[in-house]
Formats: structure tokens, C-alpha cells, sequence
């Protein structure tokens, strides 16, 4: 489906004027304080299989931030019950999501208790009460501020708590909502020796990424509405059901946990896919895909950001952050294309009536676009 996010809050006719578009005012990132080399990773872990080392040195990953597990008398890092895992995640999340939200706070000039809708999102872990309670008592937020999590949609739900949190901001000019998504991957793996845990464990990293969202009163102004950050003009997702089971995170009845799965055909599935949802982003807003200068991709796998590439006919460049962030980081999962735009915007290459596509794949399968501006 495909919605235009001026037009997904609005009153009847007659009744007020239209909302202007929820802006991204800031964004904040944190990772844990330790980090390995894939190399270093596989010998910490002791694996000695040539398929998997290979799968790990070969993936455009150079280092990832993990919490690993605690070494046992012999050495050995221990299994981690599936208990120990979720308060592994609770611990983890919070204190990444936490401190990402306050460099978001930091970016954006504003304070905590300025936070008025806070949307978490997450798929490492379950907590009930969720995420976002947890915060809002760690950080010392109004109590009445609004609240949604996120749970489970994987490494495309960045794109859906996107959604509700501009939403909610243009239903409430002036008034200050934050997306954190908040991704212990450490919290979520199996150690084994088997190829299925192999992709997984040479692949994702542990990192949160927050923004901050704004929509202006009515009557504010073009002037007001483009100070900070570029304005979300619309979304459009996909949902490839003939994938639903590709990519997933279910119960391992062998390990007696949790356990991701991804399919060794997602990265084909995900590019074939691609050009039909981004076309279906860009053709209502009059817009082809040369008329974008900024694209920030899901760093979801080297395979997975070639394919997207090929298919929409990008170069390189197009995707430099996407690489570079797979690079230094691994796949952070929900919060991934996030990391991107904070090195986007870093590089100061950002010029006013520039268009951007944020794009996130994930379980279902799903791909979920986002139009901005500056």
C-alpha cells in the first residue's frame, strides 16, 4: 500500500487547515562500549570451521559492536539460557536506547521533558511492559506522554515506527515525538556450529538510533517548517507473501530459544522487488528515481545491498553510507538506515529542496519506503 502522510491525519474538509509535514529535527546513535574485528570474533568464539570463517571474512563487515558472552573456568564462552538472553536484551536496550534518545535530544536543541509521544521499536527481546515504559521511568520523562513499541517486525520496522511517530507529530503540531529503535542482537543468538546460526552470527551488530519529529503550527511558514532536518512526505511498503517465511525469528526446538533464519535467497527476492515499491513511492509525488540525490538503504547484508543497487540502478556512491555502515558496524537491524542518515548529514553535502529514499527490508518479506525533503 502506499500513503501520503500529509493526507493519512486530516479532518474533513472545512473543518482546519491541513497539517504540515512532521520534519526530523535530530537524531542520536549509541553502540556498546566493546567491539570486534569479524576476525578477532572468530577466534574469541573458537570456530574453526572453513565454511563459517569464510562466511565471516568475507562478508564487507570489518568490526561490530557485541556484548558476548561471559567466559566460563576453561575459557569458553557459556550458552546463555533463554531467560539470561531477555534480561541481556532489557539491560542493553535500555542503556543504548537511552542514551541514544538524549544525542537525538542533543541534535535536535530539545529536552526530555519536551518528549511528548516516544515510539520504541525492537525485535531482540520481549518486555511487557515495554520498552518504551522503561524508558520513560529511566529518563525521567512526563509519565503522561504517549507511548507505542514496536515489537518483532524485524529490520524493516524502523520505517513503521517512522510512520506512527509522524503520524502522531502531525496530529499534534509543535509537540515533540521520538522514535528510538533499540536492537541487542547479542541478545538474540545461537551459538552452534550450524550454517543457519553462521549467517546470523556473522552479521548483525548491537545499536540503537533515535530521531526527533516536529510538525509545524498551522500558520508557521515555510521558514518555520524547513530550519531543521527534512520535512517525511510520504511512505509506500510491500509485503512479498510468497517470502512470509524467508526471513524470521522463531522458537529452535533444538536450542530451547529463540532463533533468526534468512533464507539464502532473501537478497534476490528483496531486489526483484525493489523498483516495484520505490516506483510506487516516487510516481505520486511526480518524481523518477534520478530526481533522488540521497538514498539510505538498510545495510541488511552485502548481497542484499547489491541486489537493491542493480535493480534501481544505483551507483555506488548512491549507497556509500549503506556499505560503510555494514562496514563499521554490521547489520544494527531496525535502526540501520538511521545510522546512515546521521553520516548523510555528516558529510555536509545536504542542499535545501533535496529529495531522499529511506529504505528498510525485513521479515514478511517486507520493504518499507519513506519520501523526504530538506
Amino acid at each position: 500500500m502506499t500513503m501520503t502522510l500529509p493526507e493519512a491525519v486530516l479532518d474533513p474538509p472545512g473543518s482546519r487547515p491541513k497539517a504540515a509535514p512532521a520534519r526530523i529535527a535530530g537524531v542520536g546513535t549509541a553502540v556498546p562500549a566493546t567491539s570486534y574485528t569479524q576476525r578477532e570474533l572468530l577466534d574469541l568464539l573458537r570456530i574453526t570451521s572453513p565454511k563459517v570463517r569464510s562466511l565471516f571474512l568475507n562478508s564487507a563487515i570489518e568490526r561490530r559492536h557485541l556484548v558476548l558472552p561471559p567466559r566460563g573456568a576453561n575459557g569458553e564462552r557459556l550458552p546463555e539460557a533463554q531467560g539470561e538472553l531477555l534480561a541481556k536484551h532489557k539491560r542493553h536496550a535500555l542503556d543504548m536506547g537511552g542514551r541514544a534518545v538524549q544525542a537525538c535530544l542533543d541534535d535536535a536543541g530539545f529536552r526530555r521533558s519536551d518528549i511528548a509521544y516516544l515510539c520504541c521499536v525492537t525485535t531482540t527481546g520481549f518486555l511487557s511492559p515495554g520498552l518504551s515504559a522503561y524508558l520513560v521511568d529511566g529518563l525521567g520523562l512526563d509519565p503522561s506522554c504517549g507511548r507505542v513499541d514496536v515489537v518483532g517486525m524485524g529490520c524493516n520496522a524502523g520505517l513503521n515506527g517512522l510512520n506512527a511517530a509522524t503520524a502522531w507529530a502531525m496530529a499534534h503540531p509543535g509537540k515533540l515525538a521520538v522514535m528510538v529503535c533499540a536492537e541487542a542482537c547479542s541478545a538474540a543468538y545461537v551459538l552452534d556450529s550450524t550454517m543457519r546460526t553462521a549467517v546470523v552470527n556473522s552479521l548483525f551488530g548491537d545499536g540503537a538510533a533515535a530521531v526527533a519529529l516536529v510538525a509545524e503550527p498551522a500558520g508557521a511558514g515555510e521558514a518555520g517548517a524547513g530550519q531543521a532536518g527534512p520535512r517525511v512526505l510520504s511512505s509506500a511498503s510491500l509485503l512479498i507473501t510468497d517470502a512470509i517465511a524467508a526471513m524470521r525469528y522463531d522458537w529452535d526446538d533444538d536450542q530451547g530459544r529463540f532463533s533468526f533464519y534468512i533464507d539464502p535467497d532473501v537478497p534476490y527476492v528483496v531486489g526483484a522487488h525493489a523498483e516495484q515499491v520505490v516506483d510506487r513511492l516516487l510516481t505520486p509525488a511526480g518524481l523518477h528515481r534520478d530526481d533522488v540525490s540521497h538514498w539510505l538503504v538498510h545495510s541488511g547484508g552485502k548481497k542484499v545491498i547489491d541486489a537493491v543497487r542493480v535493480n534501481l540502478a544505483l551507483t555506488r556512491h548512491d549507497v556509500r553510507h549503506t556499505r560503510s555502515i555494514l562496514r563499521d558496524y554490521g547489520n544494527l537491524s531496525s535502526g540501520s538506515f538511521l545510522f546512515s542518515y546521521e553520516r548523510l548529514l555528516r558529510e555536509g553535502v545536504v542542499r535545501a529542496g533535496d529529495y531522499g529514499v529511506m529504505m528498510t527490508m525485513g521479515p514478511g518479506s517486507t520493504i518499507e519506503t519513506a519520501l523526504i525533503q530538506w
